[in-house]
């Protein structure tokens, strides 16, 4: 559906629309997970609720997920998804609330990080095949006269975030505490297969954590200009994962202007989401967000706290 359609919605048709999505062969319980439901439709009743007859507790499709307990429209939320999930370089909280009508940054801002947390996904199976791994750092261009010392790579003071993309495939990008062997290796343990061809730039930290993948590390040599070649016909270069960060940045830099360390691992996650689902249209996109909120939750104390955020990985890991 286009956001034309969906603004069209009432609220009626915005509820079934979810239920639709998140129930397709019909209501499930979430509270035990029974099939034997039935819907309340007497007067004392909110539209919606429906009731288990096996444990006898009422529910309606906002319960169990990333929707419970806001009293934003669900109009609204339908709407959100699909400008979040539509918008290749992501779309603001300010520009939101201004979109939807919203009474304040704050619920926008609240609203937007409930939907990044949806949008988180660990792939089921290791990125295989061909993976290539790099690194970025990720924060505010130094200001001039700051009387600080900015310095480039692993020496700046910016957050770095490492991805793992699979050519034709996912990518899982990562913040970490420091770009260490520790880290890397981590990064690499947790996404990747040990059979995969590994494809790194020339940072020397790389041959270490390429020792861990029986499929072989390769390297390009950027620093002496190197940045494709070809080995029996496979083009070794680090191109697929420098265009993930390519979009990440442009996200930081023209839309969200700034990603705190304590949110940023929910902002990769939400250019992680769009880039494996880049294949697919806006509205199966934005369905495949909304499925992917079943049993995630996210308040607005874990979001000011940042308890309900991926944490970076320690450099001693």
């Amino acid at each position: 559906m286009t956001l034309t359609q969906l603004a069209r919605m009432t609220e009626d048709e915005a509820r079934e629309y979810l239920e639709g999505i998140r129930w397709p062969n019909g209501p499930i319980c979430p509270h035990c997970g029974s099939v034997e439901v039935t819907r309340l439709n007497g007067e004392a009743h909110r539209a919606g609720v429906l009731k288990c007859k096996a444990c006898r507790e009422q529910f309606t499709v906002t319960v169990g997920n990333i929707f419970e307990s806001s009293h934003i429209p669900l109009v609204k939320w339908v709407m959100a998804f699909h400008l979040l999930c539509s918008s290749k370089k992501g779309i603001s909280s300010l520009q939101l609330q201004r979109e939807l009508g919203l009474g304040s940054y704050r619920t926008a801002l609240f609203m937007t990080h409930r939907i990044r947390e949806a949008m988180t996904e660990h792939v089921d199976t290791a990125l295989a095949g061909i993976v290539e791994m790099d690194e970025a750092y990720v924060g505010g261009k130094p200001r001039p006269g700051d009387g600080k010392i900015h310095k480039k790579g692993r020496g700046t003071s910016k957050t770095p975030v490492v991805a793992v993309v699979q050519r034709s495939g996912d990518s899982e990008a990562t913040p970490v505490a420091s770009v260490s062997i520790a880290s890397l290796k981590s990064v690499a343990g947790e996404n990747i297969a040990p059979g995969t061809v590994l494809i790194t730039d020339d940072l020397n930290l790389y041959d270490r954590v390429g020792e861990s993948f029986t499929g072989g590390h390769r390297s390009v040599n950027h620093t002496d200009g190197e940045y494709v070649r070809y080995e029996n016909g496979v083009p070794i270069h680090t191109n697929t994962v420098e265009s993930f960060f390519a979009l990440l940045k442009r996200g930081h830099y023209g839309v969200y202007h700034s990603m705190s360390r304590k949110h940023l691992g929910r902002y990769c996650e939400e250019f992680s989401f769009r880039w494996d689902h880049r294949k697919m249209n806006d509205s199966d996109r934005t369905e495949a967000a909304i499925k992917a909120a079943e049993g995630k939750r996210l308040t607005y104390r874990e979001m000011v706290d940042g308890s309900g955020d991926s944490s970076a990985v320690p450099a001693s890991a």
